[in-house]
C-alpha cells in the first residue's frame, strides 16, 4: 500500500489531536457537586434515585454529566470545606443532599452556584427560600416534612400501643434546626393526646448506646425516633437495641424498619431524591433556581415490621395493617 508523506503527517496529526478533541469534550461536560452529611454506604438506595431523576431529566453520569461527591461521613464539621472544594471545582450545580446541615454549608460557600436541596425542615424558616412558589435566590428543592407528621407518628404509635403514656423521644443535637422543629412539634402534639415526654440527644454510637443503657432504670413505653442523617447510618444499631431493650419504636423513614424497625412513616426519601435528580437536571438545562418553586413531596409511606412486632408480643391492629403501605412478613 503507498502513502504519500503528505498523507503521512496529516494522519499522525490528526491521531494526536484526538485525545485532545476528547478531553476537550470532556471538560466541557457539566459537572455536578453531590454534597451530603453521611456515606456512600448508607446512601445507596438514594443515590441510586438521584441517578434515576438525572437519567430522567436527560442526563446520565459519564456520559453527559459528570458528578463530584463530598461525603462528610458523619461529621458535620467538615461540611463547610467540603462545600468549597466544590465551589473551587466550579461545578454547573450543587445537590446539598441529607438535611439542612449540607444545604446551609453549600449556601455560605456559594451565593452565584446554583443549589438544589432536600430537607426535611421547612425551607422558609430555614432561611433558605423566600417563599416555595418563588425562591428567589440561588437555592430550590425538596421538602419532604410537614408539620403534621410528627403529630401523625405518635398518633399510629398511640394506635398500636393504646395504653403508651410515657415516650422518650430521641434526637440528635448535631442537627440543631431539625432537633428544634422535632421538640417543638412533639411537645405540642404530647400535650394535646396527654403523653409524658422525656427527650434522649445522641450524635455517637455511644451516646446511642448510653440512651438504651439509661432504659435499664425505668423502660418507657415507647420510642419515638427523629430525623436525623445520623439516625439512618446507625439504623441497624438502633432497630437491635429496641429488640435487645423491648422497646417499640416509630421511625420516620422506611429504612429503619427494613432493618427491623417497629413501624415507620414518612415521606418517602427514594422519591424524595430522584426528585432532586430531576430538578438537577432541570438546573442544568438553564432554569434558574430563583423561579423554579420548591416542591414538596406527597408520597408519604406506612411500613409495619410484623416479624418485630410478634417478637415485643405485640398484635398490630388490623385496621392498621389495612392501612400500612406495606407490612415486612
Amino acid at each position: 500500500m503507498n502513502m504519500k508523506r503528505r498523507d503521512f503527517i496529516t494522519l499522525l496529526g490528526g491521531a494526536a489531536a484526538w485525545p485532545l478533541a476528547a478531553r476537550a469534550q470532556q471538560s466541557a461536560m457539566p459537572v455536578i457537586g453531590f454534597l451530603h452529611p453521611a456515606s456512600p454506604e448508607s446512601y445507596a438506595d438514594q443515590l441510586r434515585a438521584f441517578r434515576q431523576g438525572l437519567k430522567e431529566a436527560g442526563f446520565v453520569e459519564g456520559e453527559n454529566v459528570a458528578i463530584e461527591y463530598r461525603w462528610a461521613e458523619g461529621q458535620n464539621d467538615r461540611l463547610p470545606a467540603l462545600a468549597d472544594e466544590l465551589v473551587r471545582r466550579r461545578v454547573a450545580v450543587i445537590a446539598a443532599a441529607g438535611g439542612p446541615n449540607s444545604t446551609l454549608a453549600a449556601q455560605a460557600a456559594t451565593t452565584m452556584v446554583p443549589i438544589v436541596f432536600v430537607t426535611g425542615q421547612d425551607p422558609v424558616r430555614l432561611g433558605l427560600v423566600t417563599s416555595l412558589a418563588r425562591p428567589g435566590g440561588n437555592l430550590t428543592g425538596i421538602n419532604f416534612f410537614t408539620v403534621e407528621l410528627v403529630a401523625k407518628r405518635l398518633e399510629l404509635l398511640r394506635e398500636l400501643l393504646p395504653g403508651a403514656m410515657r415516650i422518650t423521644v430521641f434526637v440528635d443535637p448535631a442537627s440543631a434546626a431539625t432537633t428544634e422543629s422535632t421538640l417543638r412539634d412533639v411537645e405540642a402534639a404530647a400535650r394535646v393526646m396527654r403523653l409524658q415526654i422525656q427527650v434522649l440527644k445522641a450524635s455517637t454510637s455511644r451516646e446511642i448506646e448510653a440512651a438504651f443503657t439509661s432504659f435499664v432504670g425505668e423502660r418507657p413505653d415507647a420510642l419515638f425516633v427523629g430525623i436525623s442523617t445520623f439516625f439512618i447510618a446507625r439504623r441497624v444499631q438502633l432497630a437491635q437495641l429496641a429488640a435487645r431493650h423491648a422497646v417499640p419504636a416509630i421511625y420516620p423513614d422506611r429504612l429503619h424498619a427494613e432493618v427491623g424497625g417497629l413501624i415507620s412513616y414518612g415521606a418517602s426519601l427514594t422519591d424524595a431524591y430522584r426528585q432532586v435528580g430531576i430538578y438537577t437536571g432541570r438546573i442544568l438545562k438553564g432554569a434558574k433556581p430563583a423561579d423554579v418553586p420548591v416542591v414538596q413531596s406527597s408520597k408519604f409511606e406506612l411500613v409495619i415490621n410484623h416479624p418485630t412486632a410478634r417478637m415485643l408480643g405485640l398484635t398490630v391492629p388490623p385496621t392498621l395493617l389495612a392501612r400500612a403501605d406495606e407490612v415486612i412478613e
